[in-house]
């Protein structure tokens, strides 16, 4: 409570004129990512998003059909559930409908359709592969975006640069045609805005936080067609790590093998290559990685593991508002003030968890707002808890002093 009077104070001062910078300053993006699939277990509707607290929704996923065109990825969900005072005869329905009630509410929100993402990037590579199908793939994206109301498009290819499902179609010339696709969408969502009388479409990708996925690529080209870039710094650790180690550690922490391996590093390499800051946008996770089985040396941090914990959902992954009501209270907190990221251990059992809470959350929005990024991208709404604390840590530091 007393943070949210600071906050009205500082926006009330902002306000009457009194601070010309604060007044001049433009808010921070704050984007976070809507599963489809949220509606089912999780039971996360689209009426459930804190709109006054985001800027832009990217809604995940729409699929990349084998024809190189845009496809619904869960009609149910997307166009046809009825949400409470609907019927099936009411026309379009489902989560597409309702982000359109909810921008006329909340008239400052944008949404974006994802497209693709870890699972659907399969046929990425033969929609990029030609003039022809470049042009094909983008008419059906910004139809896609028209029909359903969105204002623009978040390309989700996991990855033009190679590794990611071993399904996916790959090719040498990805990394080039990766460009020529962005420049094809631009210039159609262009050609679209002036048709609607001025209005500019956004056009967004998720990228990837790791050295595989940053080198090779033009981003200076990139950042040409693109409004912004959603860095995906997190999943720096996860089954596959060959310890215990940070999900998405801010820094290198001081006994870290790979000190490389930070948010910190993957953002400052965006940088480096030549994205101007304003388009540099930092990913957070709302969920934390774990190990069973591990040593207590060190809190369990660094340590080998011999098994993977049953997670929220799946395996090894904890959603925060899990760990919210569930693990915290029964583990140990530990904090890692050179990472500046926190993670609990059980000595009885030997889990491990490494996440983010409150505190790392508000560290990174000020290291966002210190390097004049263009703000935050969230992985994934349903994950926080019901009063909103991992996005109201963020969005308290991002616009304090606006």
């Amino acid at each position: 409570m007393l943070r949210r009077l600071l906050l009205f104070s500082v926006l009330t001062f902002s306000l009457l004129g009194l601070t010309v910078a604060a007044q001049d300053a433009a808010p921070k993006r704050v984007i976070a990512y809507f599963i489809s699939w949220g509606i089912y277990e999780r039971a996360y509707k689209v009426t459930d998003i804190p709109a006054d607290l985001v800027t832009h929704i990217n809604y995940a996923f729409a699929n990349v059909s084998k024809e190189g065109e845009c496809l619904i990825g869960d009609a149910w969900a997307d166009t046809q559930i009825p949400y409470e005072g609907e019927t099936e005869g009411d026309g379009l329905l489902g989560n597409f409908n309702q982000l359109n009630i909810l921008k006329e509410k909340y008239p400052h929100l944008q949404t974006l359709i994802s497209i693709g993402g870890w699972t659907w990037s399969k046929n990425f590579s033969d929609v990029a592969l030609t003039e022809e199908s470049r042009q094909k793939f983008a008419a059906s994206c910004v139809a896609f975006m028209k029909q359903y109301g969105f204002d623009g498009l978040d390309i989700d290819w996991e990855y033009p640069t190679g590794g990611g499902e071993p399904s996916n179609i790959e090719r040498p010339e990805d990394v080039d045609n990766f460009i020529l696709l962005l420049t094809e969408l631009r210039n159609q969502l262009n050609a679209q805005g002036e048709a609607d009388g001025g209005k500019h479409y956004l056009l967004t990708i998720a990228a990837g936080a790791g050295k595989s996925a940053i080198e090779g690529v033009d981003w200076v080209a990139a950042a040409e067609q693109l409004d912004w870039i959603n860095v995906m710094t997190y999943d720096f650790a996860g089954a596959w790590s060959p310890t215990t180690d940070f999900n998405a550690p801010l820094y290198a922490s001081e006994t870290s093998a790979t000190p490389n391996v930070t948010v910190d590093a993957s953002l400052q390499a965006y940088l480096s290559a030549g994205v101007p800051a304003d388009k540099v946008v930092m990913g957070v996770p709302f969920y934390g990685k774990g190990w069973n089985e591990v040593p207590a040396t060190d809190g369990g941090l660094f340590q080998p593991f011999n098994d993977l914990p049953n997670g929220t959902y799946g395996e090894a992954v904890f959603e925060y508002n899990n760990l919210d009501e569930f693990w915290i209270p029964l583990m140990t907190y530990h904090w890692d003030d050179a990472a500046k990221v926190p993670w609990l251990y059980n000595d009885k059992t030997g889990m491990m968890i490494s996440y983010d809470d409150p505190q790392s959350l508000a560290l990174k929005a000020q290291y966002a707002n210190d390097n004049n990024l263009g703000g935050v991208m969230i992985w994934e709404l349903s994950q926080d808890t019901a009063d909103h604390d991992l996005l109201t840590a963020l969005t308290d530091t991002l616009n304090a002093g606006q």
